[in-house]
């Protein structure tokens, strides 16, 4: 699976459509979501939600074991084979992934890409390693980014919890000369928040990397999704609690950014 190319300008729209992602949370068995990547709480089975979002034309689907890092495991591999059972659009699958053998384990499950984070930070050869078992297109860097007092943001890891002392730019930089295809960058400050993406993060990681960037962290309303991708210039926009919560319906957001003249791409 071949990801959109990155963006050039600065209210530029791409060929290939942005992408619409429903991110998916999970806690154990759970579908779960926060604010700010904190006080969690229960929204439902994954495994229906994501029927209902195929349904509804989502693009990709992203799901995030989210206490993975913190207790050293991934327990991903069955709901990701459950859904790819049903689910024919790409996955892509994070938390917890530490290894080479563990992304072909989810991989074999369904998974078509793996986000990376905490060991990405830990050991940045990761990157590499996947990039060259997989093929770049594989290999999601996911960053968690929260603004410094001073300006700029630095990178966390641990769903938010732990700092690196990584400036978000640099890192992201980095992380695609390591090999990484595509970047998920999450806004810690808007994270659940529905008060908008964080815009001016969106276009500087954009600006500095030649990779796909998804934007993830604080949509609420339409208009929030137009600045991201004009003024954000991001390839693609994960959403949560908007459509989790259905204060909007996903084929509803396709239909009003094609109304507005984003190049989302058409569904039957």
């Amino acid at each position: 699976m071949e990801a959109a190319p990155s963006s050039v300008a600065p209210g530029s729209l791409r060929v290939a459509g942005i992408r619409l992602i429903p991110r998916l949370d999970i806690k154990g068995p759970n579908l779960i979501k926060g604010i700010h990547l904190e006080g969690l709480r229960v929204v439902g089975d994954p495994q229906e939600y994501a029927r209902r979002y195929y349904e509804q034309g989502a693009d990709e689907l992203i799901y995030m074991d989210i206490v993975a890092s913190l207790y050293g495991r991934n327990s991903l591999k069955d709901i990701v084979s459950r859904t790819a059972s049903d689910v024919f659009i790409p996955l892509t699958v994070g938390g917890g992934v530490r290894s080479v053998q563990d992304v072909r384990e989810l991989l074999r499950a369904g998974a078509d890409k793996v986000a990376i984070n905490t060991a990405a930070v830990r050991r940045p050869e990761l990157i590499t390693e996947i990039s060259q078992a997989f093929g770049s297109q594989c290999m999601v860097l996911s960053i968690e980014a929260k603004r410094k007092p001073q300006g700029g943001w630095e990178a966390y890891t641990d769903n938010g919890r732990e700092h690196t002392h990584l400036d978000v730019i640099e890192w992201a930089g980095r992380g695609v000369e390591l090999g990484a295809g595509e970047i998920m960058l999450t806004s810690i400050d808007q994270e659940g928040t529905r008060k908008g993406f964080d815009v001016e993060l969106v276009r500087a990681v954009s600006q500095a990397c030649g990779v796909p960037v998804i934007a993830s962290g604080g949509m609420g309303t339409m208009d929030h999704l137009e600045a991201v991708c004009r003024d954000g210039m991001a390839d693609a926009v994960a959403m949560a609690d908007v459509i989790h919560y259905r204060r909007l319906e996903l084929s509803e957001i396709r239909h009003q950014a094609l109304q507005r003249g984003l190049s989302v791409r058409p569904h039957d």
